[in-house]
């Protein structure tokens, strides 16, 4: 009883999923009718992001009262997020030369029912990276395209600012921590309907894009699923073992299902924020690594996306029959899938950043954003399950390099 009293709301989530994917299969585009139950949902999650990513993050900066942690969270989240999103790009490496997706495939055929793009939509590398980080208008920071200049120019700095006034921020700092908690337990109302607001959305999903994954593409969806299960269990197993050895592989698999059928259900690491944070921290990741790295990593650290730009990069440079073999070339495909992680959007399909970035530093014609889109449409699922729980398994791994080796243990002890 205890058992099922514990995994009650991730059975009825599980259900949910279960019975909207066969859904999906059987009615087709015919489950359009649940869309709107599931829009719903999902925009009541969307409408807490903003207000959630803001007040996690700069509460948990304007909290810590020794800046010397403040700074090694930080230096050390940097560290994890780079270390881990490079080993994801060369998992995608090893695995485009062992298998490229266009191999065999007549590739003037598919170039030839490509879709196409606005010519305006092409943007140099230049402007694709100021509009990434900044907003021209203090209001824009607010809304959920911006999340990413939201918490690197404002909550960090909003929240700096609050520790470095000292005891003059102190009200500041208690209101940041009230009011966090206040958004925490709407989002924890919000969730009650996640079972059918999540069947609804994934049955719709389902039927709309089952029947349309082709050649090429299909074989770029098979590559990433492969990839996508190397890393899954594989890497995210080695990552927990690094952060807490055996307990720490136990705590991590006990807590991460939650957040995993959240991703699969959504394909939005942005709507995986509030879940994440909740399974982080019970697994005893302290509550400022937490609300630092969770809100961080959705809009940063994104290896699904990593091993996704990858798979991009090859699918193009095959059909222009560009040069993959020479050691500037794989340099500079990892450096951009790199940064194709930090760029993506943390929504259903990431929107155009990283495939407008692909283009801009390869001088691949903009026309051809549509055509790696269609690859960010088809893996969307299981690049935001490799996105969302690698950054619970990466909160694991700062725990581990702030708080000592033994963190986990004196978590359990505490307890």
């Amino acid at each position: 009883m205890k058992i099922l009293r514990n995994y009650a709301f991730t059975i009825c989530l599980l259900s949910g999923i279960i019975l909207g994917g066969i859904a999906g299969v059987i009615f087709g585009e015919g489950t359009v009718i649940v869309k709107p139950i599931g829009d719903i949902f999902l925009n009541l999650m969307f409408v807490v992001i903003v207000p959630l990513v803001f007040l996690s993050v700069s509460s948990a900066i304007a909290n810590m009262r020794q800046m010397a942690r403040l700074g090694k969270i930080i230096g050390t989240i940097f560290i994890v997020f780079f270390s881990t999103a490079i080993i994801a790009a060369i998992v995608a490496l090893i695995g485009v030369k062992l298998f490229n997706p266009l191999h065999n495939v007549d590739t003037s055929s598919l170039l030839a029912n490509l879709p196409k793009v606005d010519a305006t939509s092409g943007k140099g590398i230049g402007q694709v990276l100021v509009d990434t980080f900044t907003v021209s208008d203090f209001l824009d920071l607010f809304t959920k395209s911006n999340l990413l200049p939201l918490i690197i120019i404002f909550s960090i700095l909003f929240g700096l600012a609050t520790t470095m006034s000292g005891e003059k921020g102190r009200p500041v700092a208690d209101l940041l921590r009230s009011a966090t908690e206040v958004v925490l337990k709407i989002v924890q109302i919000i969730m009650y309907a996640a079972p059918i607001g999540l069947g609804c959305y994934f049955a719709v999903t389902v039927g709309k894009l089952g029947p349309q994954i082709i050649s090429g593409y299909l074989n770029a969806f098979l590559l990433y699923l492969a990839l996508a299960f190397v890393c899954f269990f594989g890497l995210n197993t080695l990552y927990a073992f690094i952060a807490g050895g055996k307990a720490g592989i136990r705590t991590f698999w006990r807590n991460v299902l939650t957040p995993a059928i959240t991703a699969i259900a959504t394909s939005s690491s942005a709507a995986c924020i509030p879940v994440n944070l909740v399974a982080t921290k019970k697994m005893g990741v302290p509550d400022d690594i937490a609300e630092t790295v969770i809100p961080l990593g959705a809009n940063t650290h994104k290896d699904g996306s990593v091993i996704g730009g990858m798979l991009k990069i090859a699918f193009l440079f095959t059909l222009f029959g560009k040069d993959m073999s020479s050691f500037g070339s794989i340099l500079a495909m990892l450096g951009v899938a790199f940064l194709v992680g930090a760029v993506m959007g943390a929504i259903p399909s990431g929107g155009m950043t990283g495939e407008l970035l692909i283009c801009a530093v390869f001088g691949f014609p903009a026309e051809l954003v549509a055509t790696i889109m269609i690859i960010s449409t088809i893996i969307d699922v299981p690049a935001t399950l490799l996105n969302s729980t690698g950054n619970t398994v990466c909160a694991m791994l700062v725990s581990r390099f702030v708080e000592g080796k033994n963190w986990l243990k004196k978590k359990i002890i505490t307890k």
